[in-house]
């Protein structure tokens, strides 16, 4: 092959129209991503985009949103422990992920009931 992929740029979820500032106070406010402004002609459909080094998590309006259950984003996570603290203070049930090591990851649902994966820093 004459070609490599070398990396993600970012994970598109979906989401309800109009919810962006429940996105906000989830991403940003308890997760500490930082809310990106999106390009003009994609702004005016709605949704929102967040970035923490690496991880980028794009959130687009879908009319008749279903949230993913089973596909996820999996972040990695420097001191998993206190995200999972933050996550609990905030109402957020943290649930373990049975295929890690206990304390290595664990599972949430974003405001919209989509699936997101975090895994502790190795």
């Amino acid at each position: 092959m004459s070609f490599e992929i070398i990396g993600l740029d970012h994970v598109q979820l979906a989401m309800p129209e109009g919810r962006e500032a429940e996105a906000e106070a989830f991403y940003a406010g308890i997760l500490g991503f930082f809310r990106q402004p999106k390009p003009e002609r994609m702004a005016r459909r709605g949704g929102c985009w967040f970035s923490s080094g690496s991880a980028a998590v794009h959130l687009g309006v879908e009319a008749e949103f279903r949230p993913a259950r089973k596909a996820h984003p999996a972040l990695i996570v420097r001191d998993l422990n206190a995200l999972a603290a933050a996550l609990r203070e905030a109402g957020v049930e943290v649930r373990p992920n049975p295929d890690q090591p206990d304390g290595a990851g664990c599972y949430v649902d974003d405001p919209f009931g989509n699936r997101i994966e975090f895994i502790a820093e190795r």
